[in-house]
């Protein structure tokens, strides 16, 4: 029979632990550190959610020939589905106080672990550099409206990209709770920005009837579908990345009904409020400037009011700062301090990532709407898809949400498996990511890549359930494995 679960309320700093897989970043929350309520998490989302990258999101779609209704229905069905392992992976976050990075040691072992966070840690690296980019290109658009002789100046778009690099790394240098402060007075802040910004664009249209003419460029269902169920997937990869390490945000919630209430509301709420905006301005440039622009720094560099577009510029610049340290920041930061607690804090966790962000050419992942909807997206889903299979497998059918917290902070205990790495969870996982990306190179497998996300999560969830029912079955590691979980 199991033992009950380790109470929450543990302070598990005060327990003997490994050096190797501990400092203060990674340690379980204290109850004092406990302090989010719903309110927290839902100007979370919306935080995260009013931002550059989903408005391109949401305006890609239109770029690509949806009409608005196609669209919205979209970005909806797209989120209510990752909100599913959201809350399924942010439920150990907040009953046992613990990090992603120190979460995924119960599937992938103590040492195995870095694979998976490293994976999530690359690719918000990549969304680090992408926000900085737009960052950079809003502060060098607000340049333009002052003095417009800058627009033709490379070189001020670098400088503005590099500059805005720098204020990030300072938020990171100030830790979390600076996060929690900046998002609290965001959200309200961003949500009257972004209703004025549409309001406006009202008026130029004509009113919403013009302004939501655009119609669906789809003539059979057929090539509808082929357009909708790709950008579904990318959908769900948008946020597919939070959809592993929500544990580092949840591990700090009052308790779970505020960190489930705060999600359920907040996520599908906001993004499809914001994403409407971006559908509605996108609509409305084709009548307003003749075609679809997708980029709201873009469609602001239009404008003739150097007033308005400053404005919007600004609500821009805040919201890109939020969701880069947030959604880009946190993780990462973490990731990289479990690969060595001892020499790697979460502050130079950020920095690392900052320079890694810079290495991976945001301005070549956002050069289109198709490069960004069916390269980048898609393409990361089908890494991170079956981390989050393996995970919620792991976490709620083998062992019935139950963990050893303390083990998890030690090697020979049940997560060493073989020297600290799960064999079991790595196969799997490779299972899911070859599955998920075959299509990339062998044509006739196109669809599977189409499904990224869907595929490498189902493939590797069931992959890994079956290795590790084998597992737990044989003489030898019953008594030593489950006992404990």
């Amino acid at each position: 029979m199991m033992p009950p679960a380790p109470s929450p309320d543990i302070v598990y700093q005060d327990t003997p632990h490994d050096p190797h897989l501990y400092n203060a970043d990674l340690a379980p929350t204290t109850p004092a550190q406990r302090t989010w309520t719903t309110y927290n998490y839902i100007a979370l989302w919306f935080s995260m959610s009013m931002e550059v990258t989903t408005y391109m999101l949401a305006s890609s779609l239109i770029a690509g020939g949806m009409n608005w209704k196609q669209a919205i229905f979209t970005i909806l069905l797209g989120n209510l589905i990752v909100l599913i392992p959201m809350l399924l992976n942010a439920h150990a976050g907040t009953k046992y106080g613990i990090p992603f990075p120190v979460f995924v040691r119960a599937s992938f072992g103590t040492r195995g672990a870095n694979l998976p966070a490293m994976l999530r840690a690359l690719v918000a690296c990549g969304w680090f550099g992408i926000q900085s980019w737009l960052g950079g290109q809003a502060i060098a658009a607000m340049l333009a409206v002052l003095w417009p002789a800058t627009a033709h100046m490379p070189a001020v778009l670098w400088a503005s990209f590099l500059g805005f690099w720098l204020l990030n790394m300072f938020v990171v240098w100030r830790g979390v709770e600076s996060i929690r402060f900046l998002q609290s007075f965001s959200a309200p802040f961003m949500l009257i920005m972004s209703l004025t910004l549409l309001f406006w664009m009202l008026h130029k249209a004509g009113g919403f009837g013009p302004m939501l003419s655009a119609p669906s460029q789809f003539k059979t269902t057929s090539s509808f579908l082929h357009f909708f169920f790709p950008s579904l997937t990318a959908m769900v990869g948008y946020w597919a990345t939070l959809s592993l390490n929500i544990p580092d945000f949840t591990r700090y919630a009052k308790n779970q009904d505020a960190q489930i209430v705060g999600q359920v509301f907040g996520l599908p709420v906001a993004m499809t409020l914001y994403s409407f905006i971006g559908i509605a301005c996108t609509s409305a440039s084709v009548t307003i400037f003749g075609e679809p622009i997708w980029s709201p720094i873009t469609l602001l560099g239009k404008f003739h009011q150097p007033f308005a577009a400053m404005l919007a510029l600004v609500a821009l610049l805040v919201a890109t700062l939020n969701v880069n340290i947030g959604a880009n920041v946190v993780s990462p930061s973490n990731d990289f301090s479990n690969l060595a607690p001892r020499l790697i804090s979460f502050r130079t966790g950020g920095l690392i990532t900052g320079f890694l962000g810079l290495a991976m050419m945001p301005w070549k992942l956002m050069a289109t709407f198709g490069s960004y909807i069916f390269g980048w997206l898609i393409g990361y889903s089908g890494l991170l898809g079956p981390v989050a299979g393996i995970m919620v497998a792991d976490y709620f059918f083998i062992r019935g949400t139950r963990l050893d917290v303390v083990s998890l902070y030690h090697r020979d205990g049940p997560y060493e498996y073989t020297r600290g790495i799960n064999p079991r969870a790595i196969v799997a996982l490779a299972i899911g990511v070859i599955v998920a990306l075959i299509g990339l190179v062998i044509p006739a497998l196109r669809f599977l890549y189409d499904y990224a996300w869907f595929v490498g999560f189902f493939i590797a969830a069931a992959t890994y359930y079956v290795l590790m029912l084998q597992y737990t079955s044989t003489p030898q590691t019953t008594s030593n494995h489950l006992s404990s979980v």
